[in-house]
């Protein structure tokens, strides 16, 4: 079977303070032009297809258009949630969609149905939070290794023959992320190994937004469209996949074209604005950073003389010690946890946190973190964690 895979489209989002409607809207079209010309059997969206669990009326919109659009194209679609979306609201009037061939899978209840595609199955795998999967999932534990791993124990026991197509939306070891993926770690565990997918003939992944491949048969398609400045080098594609029998996948990567590019610069504002070899991002979204021994006055305002698309700008003078000034700067790269566990130890005149009472504030972040799912997808749960996912 040939099949066009993607994931991550995160519509309704905008780039720092810009709206990425337009950005979106361009490279859909081509996304349809590619589906006529390679004439696929289906498109494969792994997850995060909306920004957030309650989408603007414009991202929603969208998304309709595009999966008209798509089953006019001739192909079938199937499309799982990922941890941005809200499975209720991305599921509803699945039954319906699948009778225009567009299939649907935002649900645990869905795990290990399969969907006949050409030659082949497609088992799409919803992102599967292991609070609330682990028990309908009778997983071993609690991590997102362990849900997935079960997961593919339902997949394995429906599958009955040709080549295998797993969609999953989670981090496999040795992936590359970057700042605009939200982390997923639960219990400081988010990696599942490759090995997970094993009997897949390709495994089409979401959830980091860039284009890589993990071993023979796992691959991210990435994000049509970079989403921060941390995906500047990111080439972004529609990976084309060719499957037949237990031959590696064959893929090709279609690239996206670029509504505006990306540009991080460096250097004295004299520099920036007077250097040739900065012309290429004057119609860029630029990110600044300035390293003038002295802040420069109404330096935003010359800088958008020259960049007039510059999003951010930041100040490190070069030759001086300069102590982290923000908060944003003090926590980066640390986890919900740790932050945690510093305030209690700030707050205690710098007595840290005991083996205890970092447990209890694991499981106080888990109890949010679960309330939050709640409310923002509208169930209703019991006391029993089985039954919490079933009526979720």
């Amino acid at each position: 079977m040939r099949i066009l895979h993607t994931s991550d489209w995160h519509l309704g989002r905008s780039f720092k303070s810009v709206g990425m409607q337009a950005v979106h809207e361009s490279a859909l079209d081509q996304l349809i032009e590619v589906v006529r010309e390679t004439r696929v059997d289906a498109v494969l969206i792994s997850g995060d297809v909306y920004d957030r669990a309650i989408p603007s009326p414009d991202a929603v919109a969208l998304l309709s258009t595009t999966l008209e659009r798509l089953v006019d194209a001739g192909t079938q679609v199937v499309l799982s949630s990922g941890n941005h979306d809200s499975a209720i609201r991305l599921g509803f009037g699945a039954g319906l969609l699948r009778q225009a061939g567009v299939h649907v899978a935002t649900s645990v209840a869905e795990v290990g149905q399969l969907v006949p595609i050409a030659d082949g199955v497609i088992a799409p795998i919803p992102y599967l939070d292991p609070i609330l999967a682990a028990g309908a999932l009778g997983a071993s534990e609690r991590t997102h290794s362990g849900v997935l791993g079960a997961a593919m124990g339902r997949v394995r026991a429906a599958y009955s023959g040709g080549p295998l197509v797993v969609m999953a939306h989670a981090v496999v070891t040795g992936g590359d992320s970057c700042d605009s993926e939200r982390d997923i770690s639960t219990g400081g565990l988010s990696a599942v190994p490759a090995s997970t997918f094993a009997g897949a003939a390709y495994a089409a992944m979401g959830h980091l937004h860039g284009a890589q491949t993990l071993g023979e048969r796992v691959h991210y398609s990435g994000s049509p469209a970079a989403m921060s400045f941390g995906e500047a080098n990111h080439r972004k594609t529609w990976s084309l996949v060719e499957v037949s029998g237990t031959r590696a996948p064959r893929i090709e990567r279609i690239e996206v074209p670029v509504l505006r590019a990306l540009a991080r610069l460096r250097g004295t504002l004299e520099e920036l604005l007077t250097e040739v070899r900065h012309a290429h991002a004057e119609s860029a979204w630029c990110s600044v950073v300035l390293t003038d021994p002295v802040r420069p006055l109404a330096a935003m305002d010359r800088l958008r003389a020259r960049f007039p698309h510059t999003l951010e700008l930041a100040f490190e003078p070069e030759g001086i010690s300069v102590l982290p000034s923000t908060y944003t700067t003090r926590v980066q790269g640390r986890s919900d946890l740790d932050v945690c566990c510093d305030f209690v130890g700030h707050v205690r005149g710098g007595a840290g946190v005991h083996a205890d009472e970092r447990r209890l504030l694991e499981r106080a972040m888990e109890a949010s973190r679960r309330e939050r799912w709640l409310s923002e997808h509208e169930a209703k749960i019991g006391d029993d964690p089985a039954g919490e996912v079933a009526s979720a």
